[in-house]
């Protein structure tokens, strides 16, 4: 959510902002509505004044036996009290239209972001890992799977297109991946593991910038509950409206849950295989920071995704996203993009952003530090720590071998209770 205050105080530097999003000027039209609401909310004001004003003087004119004046007093605050709620309804309209045209408008990009239409303009940050040369030719996931107990047509048949039957060793390899990414991210690097409700209310989506504008890419109970696209939503809005201790901070998070998208905007995407999925788990990353920290806490958040690709011995890439293909909230995104050999390509395992005081002011969460009476508005932070589904594809690709079967990775072996290798498994 940007504030209205800055808009007015920096239209020029607000309007350059989202020309490097590939948008059109809105300063002019967002400090015009919000003229024109402060004037309604001052002429509303003005006649609640004058009311209470000309209330206090009925009183006065009656005791001066001046009952002409104590009439006249009467009808203007009848007429007032009549008036009163239509300016009223007025201000709050315009406000109603101000708060619309705002949280449909994306964050600003930061200045170290590269221009760019689309994912064209993205740059390649690093990359780390050896391609294995393969003495046969690498198959996908797709092809490889089914035999090892990933089953599509089960996963159809219960809940339709882009749902999968996990069984046998790679149901267990799948829940392996999860617990050890909970672990590296608990044990190393300080997050705070949570188990938070998979349903949220509006106001946890909407502070989390997934309401309103993108109410079509997730799931709603006809309760008017979300299902959540990714633990963000309720591991950012577990502080939503509230007023923390700078000493306290960085508060990071994280969470191992199920997701659930719509994938409304992907059709004909990934339809084979288990990429895109209306049902996923994912190892969530939340940070909570104070603003001069943000950026140093957005690296750190990325090194501790890439610490899990470099674990499983995963070839992977760091991406650093461009204007044009960064998310709505985000200021700053480094996608990680794992290699997978099967399709001879890289693909998006994880998404790292800052999205400054974005989310904050949506959720009015503000820090103080001890003795200081200002507050301001925080920095959130998320990203993947991983994909789990994404990363049991990559591993099954990379590690795949010529009969079919697939070596489990050294560091998943004490998960999988010394389980080394899954073998085609033939009917299920």
């Amino acid at each position: 959510m940007h504030d209205i205050r800055l808009i007015r105080e920096n239209p020029e530097a607000f309007d350059a902002g989202l020309a490097r999003r590939g948008l059109g000027p809105e300063a002019a039209r967002l400090i015009a509505l919000d003229e024109a609401r402060r004037e309604a909310v001052t002429t509303a004001q003005q006649a609640q004044s004058r009311r209470n004003e000309a209330s206090k003087a009925i009183g006065a004119a009656m005791a001066a036996g001046d009952t002409v004046r104590a009439e006249a007093l009467k009808a203007e605050v009848a007429a007032l009290k009549d008036e009163l709620p239509a300016l009223e309804a007025r201000a709050a309209e315009l406000a109603g239209q101000l708060q619309a045209a705002l949280e449909i408008i994306p964050n600003l990009p930061a200045a170290d972001v590269p221009e760019g239409p689309d994912e064209s303009g993205n740059v390649v940050v690093h990359e780390w890992g050896e391609k294995r040369v393969f003495a046969f030719t690498p198959r996908e996931h797709a092809d490889i799977a089914p035999a090892l107990g990933m089953d599509f047509e089960t996963g159809a048949r219960l809940s339709g297109a882009r749902f999968t039957f996990l069984r046998a060793p790679l149901a267990r390899l799948h829940r392996a991946l999860g617990q050890f990414m909970l672990d590296v991210q608990t044990g190393e690097h300080g997050y705070a593991e949570c188990n938070p409700p998979v349903l949220v209310s509006d106001e946890a989506m909407y502070g989390t910038d997934k309401l309103p504008k993108f109410a079509g890419d997730s799931f709603c109970t006809t309760n008017g509950r979300w299902l959540i696209p990714t633990s963000e939503v309720p591991l950012t809005a577990s502080v939503m409206g509230e007023l923390l201790d700078e000493a306290a901070l960085p508060i990071r998070l994280t969470a191992l849950t199920l997701c659930f998208r719509s994938e409304a905007g992907a059709a004909g995407r990934d339809t084979r295989g288990f990429i895109r999925q209306h049902q996923f788990e994912k190892c969530e990353l939340v940070s909570i920071t104070r603003p001069e920290d943000s950026e140093a806490e957005h690296e750190r958040m990325t090194r501790a995704a890439e610490t899990i690709l470099e674990r499983l011995g995963l070839p992977y890439r760091r991406v650093l996203l461009c204007t044009g293909d960064m998310g709505f909230g985000a200021r700053k995104t480094y996608d990680l993009e794992v290699w997978l050999p099967g399709q001879g390509a890289y693909r998006e395992i994880s998404s790292c952003s800052n999205t400054g005081d974005f989310q904050a002011r949506r959720m009015n969460t503000r820090c103080r530090a001890a003795g200081e009476k200002a507050t301001r508005f925080v920095h959130t932070l998320n990203g993947s720590g991983l994909a789990v589904g994404r990363t049991l594809v990559a591993v099954i690709e990379n590690f795949q071998n010529a009969d079919g079967s697939v070596t489990i990775p050294s560091a998943l072996v004490p998960y999988m209770g010394g389980l080394d290798r899954i073998e085609p498994q033939g009917d299920k």
